[in-house]
């Protein structure tokens, strides 16, 4: 009523009155993108500078180093009869729905008298180091060791049969990155004339030399470990072997070890077949 508005009442709004900008805005706009640089720095430096929290951080190139040098420790820790066996690479296992990955593990075979499998794992566990957080617990499947090496690389052993324990060390399924790279065995060495000192005194030919398997030791040096195919066993193996024979370290009826210099020798006598290993260790 003649333009004066009434108390109380706000102003009309229509199609005939321009709406108050919005200052604020450009405000909004502005704190939003401050706030993405923000976070995608800050992202940025967690990648570069923050450890791993799961193990799709890491790549099977940047473990295959952790499971090497997991696989020397145990060697160390197990002693004499203990013989490394080839790295199994796995692939095929899903990271993500999306992302296809792939798994590395390495195992040591260890050789005792049959019924000392369970304080072999105890010896073991004692042996590696304390960030391991290593130990063994009795289970329905019999005694069994579990330990972390770090970088999300789990170290497990148990009873693999009589007198045999099999430890392992596996990084479970991750980006493969640029593969992993097999440690250099290097020239045939004291381990292939062992082995083939064995082969001859067992009545078998050499027959083709398989790779010969190492890993770096804790206080430098490298464990080695040369293995023949399976050969047909004599009536007495160890009778057989007692010529090359310095001193027996296990004779048993599972297996038959002994040293020849640096070299330690083993005749696996569990199967229908002797296999034979010569392995140079770690000192422990």
């Amino acid at each position: 009523m003649n333009g004066v508005e009434a108390a109380g009442q706000a102003p009309p709004t229509g199609p005939g009155r321009p709406a108050a900008p919005r200052r604020w805005l450009p405000w909004l706009v502005a704190g939003t993108v401050a706030w993405a640089v923000l976070l995608a720095a800050l992202t940025w430096l967690s990648v570069r500078n923050d450890p791993p929290t799961v193990r799709e951080q890491r790549t099977l190139t940047e473990a295959g180093g952790v499971v090497d040098r997991a696989v020397g420790a145990l060697v160390a820790a197990a002693g004499d009869t203990a013989v490394l066996t080839p790295p199994v690479v796995d692939r095929g296992c899903r990271v993500t729905p999306f992302a296809a990955g792939a798994d590395l593990s390495r195992g040591v075979d260890v050789f005792v008298a049959a019924g000392g499998e369970a304080t072999l794992l105890e010896q073991v566990a004692g042996r590696l180091p304390a960030d391991w957080r290593a130990g063994v617990r009795v289970t329905s499947d019999g005694p069994r060791l579990r330990g972390d090496a770090g970088e999300f690389v789990t170290v497990s052993g148990g009873v693999a049969g009589d007198g045999r324990v099999r430890l392992t060390v596996d990084t479970g399924c991750r980006p493969v990155g640029d593969g992993y790279d097999v440690p250099a065995t290097g020239a045939a060495g004291a381990e292939a004339d062992a082995l083939e000192e064995a082969l001859r005194a067992l009545g078998a030919p050499a027959g083709p030399a398989l790779p010969v398997v190492t890993a770096p030791c804790p206080g430098g040096g490298t464990a080695r470990s040369a293995r023949s195919a399976g050969v047909t066993a004599p009536a007495s193996p160890a009778a057989a072997l007692a010529p090359v024979t310095r001193r027996p370290v296990l004779d048993d009826p599972q297996a038959y070890a002994y040293r020849r210099g640096p070299v330690t020798v083993v005749a696996d006598l569990s199967g229908d077949r002797v296999v034979v290993s010569a392995s140079t260790g770690c000192p422990a």
